[in-house]
């Protein structure tokens, strides 16, 4: 199992969309309905006893999925989601590069995921 078809569990999306995250121009959804993404890690949040802004921080997401945020786990994501070398080489850079990807690849694989957040 791949880092990202983690998030995708966690999430609640199933497993056919997780297979669809290796193909980054895979535009493919689950069957059924779109898992609202938001409100999910709304709901997250708002069990959590942290502030977690999950809108803009790749760590803070990860933190509020209980998945490992450590600076390693997410340079493995960044690599398995095909991020530019040149962004690897600077942490913050690379952070705001995978928060992004992270969020398209759920929306390409389910997620409903609001414009404003893909942008």
């Amino acid at each position: 199992m791949g880092f990202f078809s983690k998030i995708l569990d966690k999430l609640g999306i199933g497993s056919a969309a997780a297979e669809t995250a290796a193909a980054p121009e895979s535009s493919a959804t689950a069957p059924g309905a779109l898992v609202d993404v938001v409100a999910t890690l709304e709901q997250r949040a708002a069990a959590n006893a942290q502030k977690l802004n999950w809108r803009t921080s790749i760590v803070d997401l990860l933190k509020l999925l209980d998945i490992d945020s450590s600076f390693a786990a997410r340079k493995d994501l960044a690599s398995e989601l095909g991020c530019p070398a040149d962004l690897m080489e600077d942490s913050a850079k690379m952070n705001i590069w995978l928060h992004k990807a992270v969020l398209a690849r759920i929306a390409a694989n389910g997620g409903n995921v609001p414009k404003d957040l893909l942008d």
